[in-house]
């Protein structure tokens, strides 16, 4: 039944089809201080270690990448929705229509990797796959920063969504997410926080308990090259 679920309504077309429409009708998602605040210390975590470029997954209109260009790093960024790809690039921002199941670029390419309010639309059978992904055209030894609303670890549609059709959402526990991350590398951060009630209170229509979750993933360092 779980199974069923995911694949009924879990798809990415689905979650292209409801960021397209909200793009246009409800243009305007301010970041949250604490969200801010992280990313201000992620870019702060990049210049120190001398990392001078970024892959955003989800980029969403550009907030985060425009502030990545504006502190110097060299930003990529990809989105499932056309409409959201439009309006980022309409801003000077480098960002195509691509998916974290099958990522477009070369092995190790980028220094680091962001992605925030993203994977927790990636059902539980392919998380695995798509954090693999990441750390595949990550370099060895970068950066992976992840942002999630946490859960009971179920799997259910936004009950706030008005448009059509609904986001599908993994909800998963602080316990579930050290796990999943926890296979591919080393976790060096997480942290939670509640962000507030109203508009602050995350997506769920009040419904939902949670807080959201903030990690970051150091990729495995690269491997020394046998001696002959």
């Amino acid at each position: 039944m779980v199974e069923h679920f995911a694949t009924e309504h879990g798809g990415e077309d689905r979650l292209a089809a409801f960021y397209n429409q909200r793009a246009v009708l409800h243009p305007e998602h301010p970041l949250t201080p604490q969200r801010v605040e992280q990313r201000d210390r992620f870019i702060a975590r990049l210049k120190a270690e001398g990392r001078h470029g970024v892959l955003e997954i989800g980029s969403g209109l550009g907030l985060d990448g425009l502030k990545f260009v504006q502190s110097g790093i060299h930003y990529t960024g990809i989105d499932l929705s056309e409409e959201h790809v439009r309006i980022a690039t309409s801003k000077g921002l480098n960002v195509s229509v691509a998916s974290a199941r099958s990522l477009p670029f070369a092995d190790g390419v980028f220094p680091a990797v962001w992605s925030m309010s993203t994977l927790l639309h990636v059902p539980n059978r392919d998380i695995d796959d798509v954090v693999r992904e990441l750390v595949r055209v990550a370099a060895p030894g970068a950066p992976i920063a992840v942002g999630l609303w946490s859960g009971d670890d179920e799997e259910v549609l936004n009950p706030e969504d008005e448009i059509e059709p609904p986001r599908f959402f993994s909800r998963r526990s602080d316990a579930a997410l050290r796990r999943i991350f926890g296979r591919h590398g080393d976790i060096e951060e997480f942290v939670t926080w509640p962000e507030g009630t109203g508009a602050e209170s995350g997506p769920g229509a009040g419904h939902w308990t949670q807080h959201y979750q903030f990690l970051v993933l150091r990729t495995p360092p690269a491997q020394p090259n046998p001696t002959r």
